[in-house]
């Protein structure tokens, strides 16, 4: 019985992987880091496949400080010291889509339009936070939280997850409109440069930022706040 048991448990585990294989396999869902089918057909790109960091590099550097590694099949910076990477190619109008999981009390973040022209990555970018809402002492602000727009626009709740859980992030930038969305929940919908955005800027810690969110191209930026993070499907559309 024990033998015939394992048999049929066995055979069944086989049929269930079988038909989960298929459903991905139907759904046009691609595996980490790869681009399904459909993907490809509609221009996505990968900026990380899972092996190198080929397509990355550190801030004003030519190559990758060690600390950040390849770690469960991502982007892992596994101390402070790191620096910030960045793609090696800027871009102007696109779609971004990663996944991205911080450690215990842990800060990092997401750059869009960054350049080069001032003493940090952050001097002109604009950042989608990555942060441990729950234990990291930035929390008390609300634009500070994940998925918002740094110190300009807060994320909803229903977009967090708690620290070491995987989330999932798209950023659109299409003529200066800057759309966020976190876990499936829209986090941010600004016209970079509106009378809206101008507003909030002028509420908010760049309010004296010479040339900050004021590049129409820039590189997608990865932050060392000297936390271990992670990224991995790291994709990107140019529209």
């Amino acid at each position: 019985m024990t033998k015939w048991g394992v048999s049929i448990k066995s055979r069944s585990q086989q049929v269930i992987a079988a038909l989960l294989l298929s459903t991905v396999a139907t759904a046009g869902v691609a595996a980490d880091n790869q681009l399904s089918k459909k993907e490809k057909e509609a221009g996505w790109q990968l900026l990380f496949n899972g092996k190198d960091m080929s397509q990355w590099r550190n801030f004003k550097q030519q190559g990758v400080n060690p600390k950040w590694v390849i770690d469960q099949d991502s982007i892992h910076l596994s101390g402070g010291g790191g620096g910030d990477l960045l793609t090696k190619q800027a871009y102007k109008n696109f779609e971004l889509t990663l996944d991205w999981k911080i450690s215990r009390a842990g800060n990092s973040g997401i750059f869009v339009l960054a350049d080069e022209l001032g003493s940090k990555i952050y001097s002109h970018a604009i950042e989608v936070q990555i942060l441990d809402n729950q234990r990291h002492a930035d929390n008390k602000i609300d634009s500070h939280l994940s998925g918002s727009i740094y110190d300009i626009q807060a994320s909803p709740p229903a977009s967090h997850r708690v620290a070491g859980e995987w989330n999932k992030v798209r950023i659109r930038m299409h003529n200066n409109s800057l759309s966020v969305w976190q876990n499936g929940i829209l986090t941010a919908d600004l016209i970079v440069g509106s009378e809206k955005w101008n507003s909030l800027v002028a509420e908010s810690k760049f309010r004296t930022w010479t040339g900050f969110a004021q590049t129409s191209q820039g590189h997608i930026g990865l932050q060392d706040h000297s936390d271990p993070v992670w990224f991995k499907n790291i994709k990107l559309r140019e529209l």
